[in-house]
């Protein structure tokens, strides 16, 4: 049995104590808002709807041996790939190795102040989408390799190395974007300013309605 608390919410619900499920899926609406708003331009309000519904269907099939949030989150990235699949015509996996700039115009959601977070959010969009899926979450959200490969459906070992190579990517493409910073930007660079966008987003209080 999940120690997660959100779980004594979650058997609430299933008995019928309906607040008890606002009160879950309102926890995690923030994340779910900026989940989508840093990959889908526009109004990201009907991909927060369809993940909740799509959580309220499946409620009594939600395995308690892993976090309710990476559950949700697992849900959002499905609703995420069949918006893209259902526009461009193609499959999941053709969208999870598509960098989120081919896939439709910039989103204005996300505003960074600093130079360095607006160079950092332009090679997200350059890499894969899966890899950006994986650095977001893992440094927006706090997410675990454990949870990261339930979001993704993969073993931990799997996710761990996808990680690592998502960093990898993104180093590259950030160096694509702002060539001034070869041999000046290091891992923990990286690190660092990932997370300082959270903080910028944390202050400011994106997807709080």
């Amino acid at each position: 049995m999940s120690t997660d608390p959100d779980f004594a919410l979650l058997s609430a619900w299933r008995r019928g104590d309906q607040a008890a499920g606002r009160r879950l899926l309102k926890t995690y609406f923030r994340s779910l808002y900026l989940f989508f708003s840093n990959k889908v331009a526009g109004d990201v309000s009907d991909l927060v709807q369809l993940t909740m519904l799509g959580c309220v269907e499946g409620r009594d099939r939600i395995r308690e041996d892993g976090s309710f949030k990476a559950y949700l989150l697992g849900v959002a990235r499905h609703r995420l790939y069949d918006h893209f699949a259902a526009r461009a015509r193609v499959g999941r996996e053709a969208i999870a190795s598509t960098p989120a700039q081919t896939l439709g115009p910039s989103p204005s959601s996300i505003v960074a102040r600093k130079q360095q977070q607006r160079r950092l959010l332009a090679a997200l969009r350059e890499i894969p989408l899966e890899l950006q899926v994986v650095l977001e979450l893992h440094y927006w959200e706090d997410l675990s390799t454990m949870d990261l490969a339930r979001v993704l459906g993969v073993p931990q070992g799997t996710a761990k190395s996808r990680l690592r190579r998502a960093r990898q990517v993104l180093h590259e493409a950030l160096l694509r974007v702002e060539p001034t910073l070869h041999g000046r930007t290091s891992a923990a660079d990286l690190d660092r300013w990932a997370r300082s966008i959270r903080e910028e987003l944390e202050i400011r209080g994106l997807g709080e309605r």
